[in-house]
């Protein structure tokens, strides 16, 4: 994963981001995790069997340009509002992953009125406890090597889905492209670690039904933060997948898209 250039461009005002439209039927945004993604993601290629999938590496992702004053989160969720009115989408569904999932929260809490449904996978981007307490896991602390531990509960097939990480068998662009995500990651998720303050005052304002999948063994964050997200939303529910970790959808692409797709049936 994330090693392959997408194969479109497309200027979305100041952003000149990489895209990948795959797939027919109901369009669908996916908003990837903080790792990046790949053409060949597995989830894409199964919600694509359904739905139309516009896929994009996040300003400052992958080969996507990071515009000047491109700061926040918030500031990708405008540059994704534009999108969706520059391909004039409606009654679009958003998966958004882990800060993908984050990422869908801002852009449904800011405009409502193209947005059909939404789908979170292991979503960060909120505080729910008490100051002291933490919600999400350190994930800055946490070494390249030991990555793997974190985001997954069985790391051989994790690491089959994503790569093994051996930089030394790479070739320079993949390299440049990891190195890019880590560095986005920590621009926008970095303080406080990988949530919002203000979203939770702001979740009133997603009224589409929301699904989330989250892996029973997330160590990132736990199935009782799901809960309490779930919660939190007008109209959502949860639904947990065994033997997954917070990228589960990488370990077990064929349950959570199994969960996805009744969703998007109903």
């Amino acid at each position: 994963m994330f090693i392959s250039a997408l194969p479109e461009r497309r200027q979305v005002g100041s952003a000149n981001i990489e895209l990948l439209v795959k797939g027919e039927g109901r369009p669908l945004l996916f908003l990837h995790a903080g790792h990046g993604f790949d053409a060949d993601d597995p989830l894409i290629e199964l919600l694509s069997k359904h739905n139309k999938v516009y896929a994009a590496s996040h300003p400052g992702f992958g080969g996507s340009d990071l515009p000047p004053g491109v700061t926040a989160v918030d500031d990708l969720a405008y540059i994704y509002l534009d999108l969706l009115e520059d391909l004039d989408l409606h009654d679009v569904t958003l998966v958004g992953i882990s800060f993908g999932a984050w990422l869908a929260l801002e852009i449904a809490t800011k405009g409502t009125g193209r947005i059909g449904r939404l789908v979170l996978i292991d979503a960060v981007g909120l505080k729910f406890s008490d100051r002291e307490t933490r919600d999400i896991a350190d994930i800055y602390g946490t070494t390249v090597e030991e990555l793997p531990l974190l985001f997954f509960k069985d790391v051989e097939k994790g690491l089959a889905a994503l790569g093994q990480l051996d930089f030394k068998s790479m070739d320079e662009s993949s390299v440049l492209r990891f190195a890019r995500n880590r560095e986005s990651l920590v621009l926008f998720g970095w303080s406080p670690t990988l949530y919002n303050p203000k979203l939770c005052l702001r979740l009133h304002r997603v009224k589409q039904p929301v699904l989330l999948v989250w892996g029973a063994d997330d160590k990132v964050v736990s199935v009782d933060y799901g809960r309490k997200l779930a919660a939190a939303l007008s109209d959502a529910r949860i639904e947990v997948v065994k033997d997954a970790g917070h990228y589960g959808y990488l370990e077990q692409p064929q349950a959570f898209g199994e969960h996805i797709t009744r969703f998007l049936a109903q």
